[in-house]
């Protein structure tokens, strides 16, 4: 077999949702003073690597892909950039914590018995990981990220969404610039037989959204405008006296994510705290839509520019699920994938 490219990949799960790790095979972006810049070189010069594993036939709608490289900043022991089917997003935390996962499991960082502290560079900032670990088992039981602070652009945005009239919406960062709509708006529930709807209708409202708003990171302004939306059920007192709420959250081209969603978790927590319902130090536990669960909290306050902005804390867990040497034969007719209209939400 004439082979083109290799690259060695580990397979990996988070709350359901899948979060393959590349670990060979990819030689780091020259002359990058940062993650972003990273993120944006493989985006504009190296996107084959995304296409290749995401699309069919190694690929599939519901999965992402993380890349491994050195980091830039000096206080990181490693540095990473996120894929998913459409975009780079700058932070993900399922993919955060299954890479920290992959990376203790397979020894490339050292497995402390106890707790691992790990500090991550993403294109978002320095995300500090603190993995509880057992040695003799080798295995990383779970990981809680400090992620990036998270803040609210907008609460209670007025949207005239086509179809479905004016809805408010909130939206929010989280690591991703997310939309939060409150799914009674929509007269449906977060249940796997209304999917297809919300997925539409989720794309829709952000087409919508995207349209008339346009939000700007201020601290880059690079990181700019609504690209996921988030599904939101009312929060609720748990067995335990814990909040607890149900979320989904919907990613382009046009599917659910399939674990409770990080940096939608630190998005909600920023409204949540926003709207004086959710304090600094209080536990709140988000379900997705499969039944998985992450454990959060706010840890503190601070500012982003003008912001008021929470300080969040995501607490979840991932599982290895193989060991993977992807090829591309030079004669394969499809180097890039292709993707099909049964399972892709696909224009042409």
């Amino acid at each position: 077999m004439p082979i083109k490219r290799t690259l060695n990949v580990v397979g990996a799960h988070c709350a359901g949702e899948v979060c393959d790790v590349i670990v060979g095979g990819v030689l780091d972006a020259p002359r990058c003073n940062n993650m972003y810049e990273k993120m944006v070189h493989f985006r504009d010069n190296r996107d084959e690597i995304r296409q290749l594993l995401l699309n069919e036939p190694r690929g599939r709608p519901a999965m992402c892909t993380n890349l491994v490289l050195p980091p830039c900043n000096p206080a990181a022991d490693v540095g990473f950039i996120i894929m998913e089917s459409e975009d780079y997003p700058p932070m993900s935390g399922g993919n955060t914590i299954a890479t920290a996962t992959v990376l203790l499991e397979t020894g490339m960082v050292k497995m402390k018995d106890g707790v691992t502290e790990v500090r991550l560079d993403t294109p978002a900032g320095l995300v500090r990981v603190s993995a509880e670990c057992d040695v003799e088992s080798g295995k990383c039981k779970s990981v809680a990220f400090d992620n990036v602070p998270a803040f609210v652009f907008k609460l209670d945005f007025e949207v005239d969404v086509p179809g479905l009239g004016g809805l408010k919406v909130d939206i929010a960062w989280g690591g991703m610039i997310y939309v939060l709509v409150d799914v009674a708006q929509v007269g449906l529930s977060i249940e796997n037989r209304h999917g297809p709807r919300l997925i539409e209708i989720g794309e829709r409202i952000k087409r919508a959204v995207q349209e008339v708003y346009n939000p700007v990171h201020p601290g880059n302004d690079a990181i700019r405008g609504v690209t996921i939306l988030e599904f939101t059920e009312p929060m609720r007192e748990g067995p335990d006296g814990d909040k607890v709420a149900v979320n989904t959250v919907v990613v382009s081209p046009g599917r659910f994510d399939r674990c409770p969603c990080g940096t939608g978790s630190c998005a909600r927590m920023a409204v949540l705290h926003a709207r004086g319902q959710l304090g600094v130090g209080e536990v709140f536990q988000h379900r997705s839509i499969i039944g998985s669960t992450f454990d959060c909290h706010i840890r503190g306050t601070t500012k982003v520019g003008d912001y008021d902005a929470v300080l969040p804390t995501v607490k979840g867990s991932a599982w290895i699920t193989g060991y993977k040497q992807m090829v591309l034969d030079s004669t394969d007719p499809f180097p890039l994938g292709f993707r099909v209209g049964d399972q892709w939400h696909v224009s042409s």
